[in-house]
């Protein structure tokens, strides 16, 4: 049976891979923190931006922070299997790390923005998406001032931006509402397990089947 992996994700793929992608509208990476502390299997795909780190954060923990020039290049080398500007800095997803994460066995989750969700999947049409979100407005822009890591004009671009990729919801196959963080990496985690039984992502196993019974005849 072809190898079968979540990738944001997520996620060279010289057997067919499975990706999961998963976009959070307030920028909060717990759920899927949780999901690869609680559940075993599953790796996250660390994504490399142009930002400034912020207060505790780690190069190669969070992300991997690049200049801008070191960014393009990746871009130009293929190094990315998807990128996207947003809020005026760069965000991907290195392809070496996920591949040696794919390499070791593990499902890669890609916690990515929706741009870099649609790139994905247009390349990979039986990617599976998920986009989890705040229960509301209000909640979101809590969230975002509760971290006191960003001016308030920061704050606006993202609730704009936020509200500009609210239109494609549609868009993704599953919405999860991370309300509770513990019930929303369970409801993920479910997710994902009943996504791997869908026929479309078990042809092989399903034509041996197939090859077996008509050998019964």
């Amino acid at each position: 049976m072809e190898e079968r992996i979540k990738a944001m994700y997520n996620d060279c793929w010289f057997i067919y891979k499975q990706y999961l992608e998963s976009h959070d509208m307030a920028a909060y990476n717990d759920n899927a923190v949780r999901l690869v502390e609680k559940y075993d299997g599953y790796a996250l795909s660390i994504s490399a931006t142009t930002r400034e780190p912020r207060p505790g954060e780690v190069d190669g923990r969070e992300y991997f922070f690049l200049k801008k020039e070191e960014f393009e290049r990746k871009i130009a080398e293929s190094g990315l299997i998807e990128y996207a500007c947003y809020c005026d800095n760069y965000y991907g997803t290195p392809r070496e790390y996920v591949e040696k994460q794919l390499a070791d066995g593990r499902d890669v989750i890609l916690e990515i923005e929706i741009q870099g969700a649609y790139k994905v999947k247009e390349q990979y049409p039986d990617a599976l998406t998920l986009f989890v979100m705040t229960p509301g407005a209000e909640e979101l822009r809590y969230r975002l001032e509760s971290r006191g890591t960003e001016s308030a004009e920061v704050i606006e671009k993202r609730m704009q931006r936020a509200a500009q990729e609210a239109l494609g919801i549609e868009k993704y196959e599953y919405i999860v509402v991370n309300d509770n963080l513990e019930k929303c990496v369970d409801e993920v985690h479910r997710i994902i397990i009943a996504a791997h039984n869908a026929p479309h992502r078990n042809r092989e196993f399903i034509d041996n089947i197939r090859r077996e019974l008509e050998g019964e005849k």
